[in-house]
């Protein structure tokens, strides 16, 4: 029996319902795949049905601002994934006409998708055999076919992508696809119970001993340390709690996102070390003289290539405002839930 048919009966019995399967609308299907790339399931599921609510229509994400898609998109991390589905949905408008492009090679041109999200919308919107290759799939197929070329690189997409496109159901690809993350997620897990695997019998790692080998990964770069210290500077007016933002811009993490005025230092600075460091930052950017700043306890907050060592020192202003730079903004703190800020700020907040 086949690959695809021995996948097609598995699937039968064992596959997922999901709400963006069984669906060939392409807007939803990709909003379903940006949303899942570095989310587990069960997460991406609510964003999903947010998404679909206040943006019902590629139209209606287009119209949005950035504000809006990143506080709606707050809490899932890797916040390029939001702004380029937003210029996305702004390029299908302005240059598609307002259509979802339906080939391969169109979908590939919208912003944030590669090679792995295309094929998927291709395959499940537009019934296109392209085979999908995610995490998931990288394990089963290189157990089942002994395959040792380190997964995460070009080289390796393209072994797999060669090898699948001679299984794929060419009928059926959508559902070719789905059986094959599914039986990835589901029964070829990182710790498998081989003894209920339909593939069993023909599975190169399991006859060599090499299901806990599989598939190869690239060595891990080491985490770069970064020490980041918070100005929550609150004063009153009108019996109303006021603070300061600022946006993040350039190509560093997080873009987009608001802030409290941050100090970023080398390396990490002990009580005695902070107090100066924290006054001279008031001084120079807010103009503010003595000021008793309340330290926070750290917050460790772990990115992909990034781990961040955060602070955030309280000052009660009074009625004082300080001087606002042009690049920050006054908010009124219990307003701040609804702007888009980062994990690790909502943290924060979530401790007052």
């Amino acid at each position: 029996m086949s690959l695809s048919k021995k996948l097609d009966t598995w699937y039968e019995d064992y596959g997922r319902t999901l709400p963006w399967r069984g669906i060939d609308d392409p807007y939803r299907i990709w909003l379903s795949e940006i949303i899942l790339q570095q989310t587990r399931i069960e997460q991406g599921r609510d964003y999903y049905h947010r998404f679909v609510e206040a943006f019902p229509t590629v139209a209606d994400l287009a119209a949005a601002s950035e504000e809006q898609v990143l506080r709606l998109w707050q809490g899932l991390g890797y916040y390029s994934r939001a702004r380029n589905l937003h210029a996305a949905a702004q390029y299908i408008m302005d240059e598609c006409g307002g259509r979802f492009p339906n080939s391969h090679e169109g979908i590939l041109r919208l912003k944030g998708v590669g090679r792995y999200t295309a094929a998927a919308i291709a395959s499940f919107a537009f019934r296109l055999p392209y085979p999908v290759i995610d995490g998931n799939v990288y394990r089963f197929i290189s157990r089942l076919y002994g395959i040792a070329t380190p997964i995460g690189t070009d080289a390796a997409y393209s072994e797999f992508e060669r090898l699948l496109q001679e299984q794929i159901d060419r009928r059926r690809p959508d559902r070719f696809n789905a059986a094959l993350m599914d039986f990835g997620s589901l029964q070829c897990k990182p710790q498998p119970d081989c003894t209920a695997c339909p593939f069993a019998d023909e599975c190169n790692a399991l006859r060599t001993g090499r299901v806990g080998l599989l598939p190869v990964k690239a060595p891990k770069v080491k985490p770069v340390d970064r020490w980041f210290y918070y100005l929550d500077l609150r004063w009153q007016r009108d019996g109303k709690v006021f603070t300061l933002l600022e946006q993040r811009t350039g190509k560093d993490i997080w873009r987009g996102l608001y802030q409290f005025p941050l100090l970023e230092t080398e390396h990490e600075l002990d009580d005695v070390a902070l107090a100066p460091a924290a006054a001279g930052f008031a001084a120079r950017e807010f103009g503010l003289g003595t000021v008793e700043f309340n330290p926070s306890v750290i917050f460790k907050h772990q990115l992909t290539h990034r781990t961040i060592h955060a602070r955030f020192l309280r000052a009660e202003l009074g009625e004082e405002p300080p001087v606002i730079p042009h690049k920050c903004r006054v908010e009124e703190v219990k307003m701040i839930k609804k702007i888009p800020v980062s994990r690790l700020i909502d943290r924060y907040l979530q401790t007052l």
